[in-house]
């Protein structure tokens, strides 16, 4: 049987004797590579040695055998006849292995990750299937042994969200120190409460930042009333994108006028389309019902009552929001179009033979998403198109807008001159939107004030809705905490 390498197996530092193997462990016989050691006391490098003595490591598997290091470790005398410590044993050094450690410092960072993902005895169980056989204790000590010391000084800027403890049933909230980014106490539940009990206790803190929940609102404004409640620049872009996503979706009737798509060819859909597209027909139906009573002077509350509607919906539906005709599933294979694209002109029209090529080249999406693309090319080749006369969903149609212009393909440029050209209000709001993302890259706290106030009269109903969702204070403040207060109060990360 062949030996495993030498020089895969020998931790930096570390030079390997030999390499025996006997039944299922892999025993490795080696000496440090240094000719002299530093002195535990005084620092001071020796080179006499005294004696010698032998530590055991276990290390990493390896060919499917547990790997055992018999390490020979010196004693040396020191040279300083002031240094109270004549004799002394040579540290291997943090890369091979810790003071006193039966483990290699490769291995013991290993077992530092399964334990931190998986907690301890899920660690334990699968760090026996990859022979790393340790208990759940030992993987909790060492998770603690690695922790992080413990926060000193004053917390002055905090960022709260909430996170999983058991997705979609558990929740919590985790507490962080955006100045120093460090996670300062996790809390059981994400209740107004508890938070504000938490933050009742340190009466020093100056800023919290938030997402938009009412629920951390009312916690910070009971619990720290002296701070300045802000919102990330996280939360402040997703805020503005979905309020880019909202002007797209109340202007999808005016985006299929100008698209020429008003009139859809069922003979064009596939069988996913088709049945999406009749879902559509059923929901205008109900929603000009709707528009019809509100015509009448019949209240939201009267009208869901009748129709049987949620008021979130009936609400909606008079603020123009129609909802999509079709859901497409761009996500997976919008990276790959052109690639599908000139496979399909350079003659392959079979949408498994596609699908195929593309797994090949890392495409993750099923294949049924790939057959209904080519059946729509097919389709819409055979009516004289280049595509099925579909409106791309108000998803997508945010996406072409919002991202470069050169990333873009020749079709969905064409799309968006079309949109723009048929639709200016939301030509406009596209460049609001992305005056507003610039700002946030750069910090920008000085164009702020002049984005709020320069909008044209055209576009001013879609601005005021962007600005709406993305300004950054919340709640009623004096003018002393204005946004541009806040914007520098905000810490920096």
């Amino acid at each position: 049987m062949p030996r495993p390498s030498r020089h895969a197996m020998s931790p930096v530092g570390l030079v390997v004797d030999t390499v025996s193997i006997e039944g299922d462990r892999v025993l490795v016989s080696a000496h440090p590579m240094s000719p002299d050691a530093a002195c535990t006391g005084c620092g001071q490098r020796s080179v006499r040695i005294h004696s010698h003595y032998e530590r055991r490591l276990q290390d990493l598997p390896a060919h499917g055998r547990c790997v055992r290091f018999r390490v020979q470790v010196r004693r040396f005398r020191c040279g300083n006849s002031a240094c109270k410590r004549q004799i002394f044993g040579e540290l291997l050094g943090p890369g091979v292995a810790l003071k006193a450690a039966r483990r290699t410092a490769r291995l013991d960072g290993i077992l530092h990750h399964l334990g931190v993902a998986l907690g301890g005895r899920p660690a334990a169980r699968l760090a026996r299937q990859v022979m790393l056989p340790v208990s759940r204790d030992t993987l909790l000590r060492v998770v603690r042994r690695r922790a992080l010391p413990p926060l000193t000084g004053t917390l002055q800027v905090v960022g709260i969200d909430d996170f999983a403890w058991k997705r979609g049933q558990r929740y919590g909230t985790i507490i962080c120190d955006l100045e120093r980014r460090r996670i300062v106490d996790l809390l059981p539940d994400r209740e107004a409460g508890t938070v504000a009990a938490w933050l009742a206790e340190h009466a020093e803190i100056r800023v919290v930042s938030r997402d938009r929940g009412g629920s951390y609102g009312r916690s910070a404004t009971e619990g720290a009333p002296q701070a300045i409640q802000v919102a990330d620049r996280w939360h402040v872009m997703e805020n503005a994108t979905a309020a880019f996503l909202e002007a797209v979706r109340r202007s999808m009737p005016p985006i299929r006028q100008a698209l020429g798509s008003t009139v859809i060819d069922p003979a064009l859909l596939t069988c996913a389309e088709r049945i999406q597209y009749d879902g559509f027909v059923r929901r205008q139906d109900s929603h000009q019902a709707i528009k019809a009573l509100a015509a009448q002077g019949v209240s939201i509350k009267a009208i869901a009552r009748q129709t049987a509607r949620s008021r979130k919906l009936v609400r909606g539906v008079l603020r123009g929001g129609d909802g999509d005709m079709f859901r497409g599933r761009q996500d997976t294979l919008g990276p790959h179009l052109a690639r599908l694209g000139a496979d399909w002109d350079a003659g392959c029209h079979n949408g498994a033979e596609l699908w195929r090529r593309m797994r090949a080249d890392g495409f993750g999406g099923g294949l049924r998403v790939v057959t209904e693309w080519a059946t729509r090319r097919r389709r819409g080749e055979k009516a004289g198109r280049i595509m099925s006369r579909t409106v791309p969903p108000a998803r997508q149609v945010s996406r072409m807008m919002t991202i470069d212009r050169e990333q873009l393909s020749k079709a969905d440029a064409i799309t968006v001159a079309a949109i723009e050209t048929g639709v200016p209000a939301l030509g406009a709001a596209r460049i609001l939107f992305e005056r507003f993302q610039q700002m946030l890259r750069v910090r920008d706290i000085a164009a702020l004030a002049p984005w709020l106030l320069e909008q044209g009269a055209a576009c001013l109903r879609l601005s005021v809705k962007v600005s709406a969702r993305t300004s950054l204070p919340f709640g009623r403040h004096s003018p002393k905490h204005g946004p541009t207060a806040r914007l520098k109060a905000r810490s920096p990360s």
